[in-house]
């Protein structure tokens, strides 16, 4: 199984076609960004996909923002995730991620909405991943337990930094839910969260060690999984970002981090942290033979169906 890492659009500027192109400089294998909105996103992405070939992982914000509006329904939020789901069709994405749904609704409600995601998605030819997100469906490790015990086709994108704040701790404390949920992971938001927030100053400082490591521990237990389930790639983003996330000085508000140096450092430091775990778990078990039925169906190289 191999690591093919995404660059995140949040936080950055100008053209989509200038931050491919440093991605792709970078040694990302990918990007990662919104769904297409305008005729003029459209014609832009297109250029991209075209020119770069590069594979592009899509997100969809149901419920108005990325904080969800209150008085939003949940017909509201459908229908924002099946206009982006048709949006992002024509070109081809990876997977879709999802940050939708509300904290607040019934569980039925919540049921709902993910059913109605996972059914678009399927007459689309889409995965669709719904993200481990902070005031959204699975804006906790066990509601999420729970949803996937209920529907167990459900496809996540593990973003742990957000349950870090919701649940005040890290989340090796909470390995039997991350096992539970492990096998229903195809994407892995690399961001660094603690316990009092979903983003450390600095991935790379000491004093945040025991943070970087207890998130790194939770994803060699979904590339696990997913190496037992015939992946032959596995996705992941570093995911640093603005917006509050990147601590400021006070008075000034100067980043304390620049976020592309640290979004890159997490790229080197997965993609050596992920060579150790493949090769001391080659050490220690035999790899099973791939089966040859389970051929790559994109490059997020997960099987196709049977």
């Amino acid at each position: 199984m191999k690591l093919s890492l995404y660059r995140t659009r949040w936080g950055t500027n100008g053209s989509l076609a200038d931050f491919a192109s440093e991605a792709r400089s970078a040694g990302f294998a990918g990007i990662e960004s919104p769904a297409p909105a305008s005729h003029e996103e459209q014609r832009e992405l297109g250029a991209v996909r075209n020119g770069l070939g590069m594979p592009w992982i899509a997100e969809i914000v149901t419920g108005g923002g990325y904080v969800p509006q209150r008085g939003l329904s949940l017909h509201d939020h459908v229908e924002g995730l099946r206009a982006g789901l048709k949006a992002c069709a024509p070109f081809g994405p990876v997977r879709v991620n999802c940050i939708g749904g509300l904290d607040a609704w019934s569980h039925s409600d919540v049921l709902r909405f993910l059913e109605a995601g996972m059914n678009m998605a399927e007459s689309l030819g889409l995965e669709l991943c719904f993200e481990t997100h902070r005031s959204r469906c699975l804006f906790n490790p066990w509601r999420c337990e729970q949803i996937v015990g209920e529907l167990p086709e459900i496809r996540l994108t593990a973003d742990l930094s957000h349950w870090c704040v919701v649940a005040e701790r890290l989340m090796d404390t909470e390995m039997p839910t991350i096992r539970t949920i492990a096998p229903n992971v195809r994407h892995i938001h690399a961001r660094v969260g603690y316990d009092q927030g979903p983003q450390v100053p600095h991935p790379a400082a000491p004093e945040y060690a025991e943070a970087l490591s207890s998130h790194q521990h939770c994803w060699e237990v979904f590339w696990e999984a997913q190496r037992t389930a015939g992946a032959v790639s596995t996705t992941m983003t570093p995911e640093f970002g603005p917006d509050g996330y990147l601590h400021q000085l006070p008075f000034t508000r100067a980043p304390v981090a620049d976020l592309w140096e640290i979004n890159r450092w997490m790229a080197d430091a997965e993609r050596r942290h992920f060579m150790q775990w493949r090769n001391s778990s080659i050490d220690s078990r035999q790899v099973r033979p791939t089966d040859p039925r389970n051929a790559p169906d994109s490059a997020g190289g997960w099987p196709r169906p049977t």
